[in-house]
């Protein structure tokens, strides 16, 4: 975490969304070719003859490219610029995220306003998901529209100095350009899971539409999920491409913001097992905490560092203080201080 400078972790963030925007693409191409294979050994598509090679079936799918192609493009074009101009009120319909203002939430707002001012930077919009669940996230693409979101059950396990930090956490993904790789990468992943699922029907549903029995029915259908896992593989790459550095990167912001590495570690805590919020995996990319456990291979391709190494990190670069997995006390005022809700710890 320490080697790793602001300006450096911006560009990092800038590069992975030009690749993201390069590679995909090349991904949208490999992934229609697999569909193509799939949908000629089911007999969905009658364009091959009944006894064609299995390399003249190939070369028929490759050849429906010329057309398919464009006509693909142009499908996620139309969804990249809807999801690129709308992707809040997506966001929004989904986690069921509602806009608040000073007058609604004073205390909240102020600590908003505070960390933006103290950065330069125009204070982004507060929104609220009134769910129990305790987590939070930033989203937003440029200046202007950039929002943060918490939930009402953050809101009332944390105190003051807790909810600052995590308000801090959120305004250093804003700061690092963090959301805009995230919002564009859970873009692109709408669009390949519905790529996908077409693959899934293609074989489940297009057998009772054809007549034609293709001898090369199975090996089509091999190589094109074979295409198919190509492309959903380098999607999951892509994914891991945002990298959990950033976690590390904004708790170590939100230390820098409000000189309290106490505060952020204690809110970790609090969050940890308790950070469930019903949303997409693509908008869980953004949450503060998506990873519940963090062991085997459930922890290998989580998208979030686990509580325990977000941390020691602290622990060992900010000079924090762990106070251990924190318990809610029984009858507890909302807020209530770590110190009151954990055992004195040596």
């Amino acid at each position: 975490m320490a080697a790793v400078g602001l300006k450096t972790h911006i560009w990092a963030n800038n590069t992975r969304s030009i690749m993201l925007l390069a590679g995909f693409p090349f991904l949208l191409v490999l992934m229609l070719y697999g569909v193509l294979l799939m949908l000629l050994g089911t007999a969905t598509l009658e364009d091959g003859a009944p006894q064609a090679s299995l390399g003249d079936d190939m070369m028929t799918a490759a050849s429906m490219l010329g057309y398919t192609v464009p006509v693909a493009f142009g499908i996620a074009g139309i969804w990249f610029a809807i999801a690129y101009f709308g992707n809040q009120m997506m966001i929004d319909a989904i986690t069921g995220a509602k806009k608040v203002e000073r007058k609604t939430e004073p205390e909240l707002y102020n600590l908003l306003e505070n960390l933006a001012i103290s950065r330069g930077m125009r204070t982004p919009t507060l929104r609220i998901i009134e769910t129990e669940g305790m987590n939070a996230y930033a989203s937003g693409l440029h200046e202007g529209r950039y929002s943060i979101t918490v939930t009402r059950g953050l809101m009332q396990a944390m105190n003051r100095d807790e909810l600052e930090a995590v308000l801090a956490h959120e305004m250093t993904h804003v700061i690092n350009k963090d959301v805009r790789t995230m919002v564009i990468a859970s873009i692109f992943a709408g669009i390949i899971s519905v790529i996908a699922e077409l693959i899934v029907r293609s074989i489940f549903f297009s057998r009772s539409r054809g007549e034609r029995d293709n001898k090369n029915a199975l090996p089509l259908i091999l190589i094109g999920l074979a295409f198919a896992a190509i492309g959903f593989g380098l999607a999951i790459v892509i994914r891991m491409m945002l990298s959990r550095t950033r976690e590390f990167v904004a708790d170590a912001g939100s230390v820098e913001l409000t000189k309290n590495p106490d505060a952020m570690i204690s809110a970790l805590r609090k969050i940890e097992g308790r950070s469930s919020v019903a949303a997409p995996d693509e908008v869980q990319l953004m949450f503060l905490d998506n990873q519940p456990d963090g062991r085997g291979l459930e922890g290998l391709f989580a998208s979030h560092p686990s509580i325990d190494k977000r941390v020691a990190a602290l622990v060992e670069f900010a000079g924090g203080r762990d106070p251990g997995p924190w318990q809610p006390v029984v009858g507890a005022a909302p807020g209530a201080s770590a110190a009151t809700s954990v055992p004195a710890t040596a």
